[in-house]
């Protein structure tokens, strides 16, 4: 069994196999230490690592085994989803936004607890990190506005041809689940395959997430890192025909 590695800020991260195993009392732990900063989190995701921790503790860097993904070709879209998203889409006052607002989306999905805990989990280090990846191109927000008003989204990290999820939320009922399906649609179109979901929760599992060797998952990243990235990060209503139904608006149709 592996010893907890700790880092400052000008160590390297240790190689994942050092991970703390599933007999420890936190498996997938890697190593605690050093300063959220672009730098290190760029190579921390390159790595498949990424910070959780809580509000007191030093910045804990882990890496799943095995690791909860959802293949872009596998996502289930209900009938129920897919009667929301034809009533969101048939209503010209609501659309999908991508980087919009995105202090925003991802300062409301710190509030939100993550399934299973009390509490929230992006502590404002975190949110300070993540918005400041933000500016340099980083970070990316899918966000749902209805009626004209930021309704529920979703932000993660895109490298490459890979998305890295982090967090959603919804002040609407089925915001975020719009978002996600949006942001499915986006990576279909620009050729992203797989959406990093981190941990198993049965929410994701519902829409066809699924876990995979840590092994397997650290190819798929060697295979698309360092492929060329989407030109633009923005939505155009014709995506939706992705997920395999018309965007355009049917006659009658009701707002959400």
């Amino acid at each position: 069994m592996h010893e907890l590695s700790w880092i400052d800020d000008t160590a390297a991260l240790p190689a994942t196999r050092r991970a703390l195993g599933a007999a420890s009392a936190a498996p997938g732990l890697l190593c605690a230490g050093g300063r959220l900063t672009t730098q290190r989190l760029e190579e921390a995701y390159r790595h498949g690592v990424f910070p959780w921790y809580s509000q007191g503790q030093p910045v804990l860097w882990w890496t799943p085994d095995p690791r909860m993904v959802l293949p872009v070709a596998d996502f289930k879209l209900s009938r129920s989803l897919a009667k929301t998203l034809r009533r969101f889409v048939a209503d010209d006052d609501n659309e999908i936004r991508v980087d919009h607002d995105t202090y925003r989306v991802i300062g409301a999905c710190a509030q939100v607890p993550r399934e299973g805990q009390d509490g929230t989990w992006i502590v404002p280090a975190m949110v300070r990190a993540y918005c400041n990846w933000h500016d340099e191109g980083r970070v990316h927000s899918f966000e749902t506005w209805i009626d004209g008003k930021l309704a529920g989204g979703l932000y993660g990290v895109g490298i490459g041809r890979m998305f890295f999820g982090e967090s959603m939320f919804s002040w609407r009922t089925d915001a975020s689940k719009i978002a996600l399906a949006a942001l499915v649609a986006f990576c279909r179109a620009h050729g992203i395959t797989m959406i990093d979901c981190q941990q198993h929760t049965s929410h994701l599992a519902s829409f066809g997430a699924r876990e995979i060797p840590r092994a397997a998952f650290e190819a798929h990243l060697r295979d698309v890192l360092d492929a060329p990235e989407p030109k633009r990060w923005t939505y155009d209503r014709a995506l939706w025909a992705r997920l395999g139904f018309n965007p355009e608006p049917a006659r009658g149709a009701l707002s959400l």
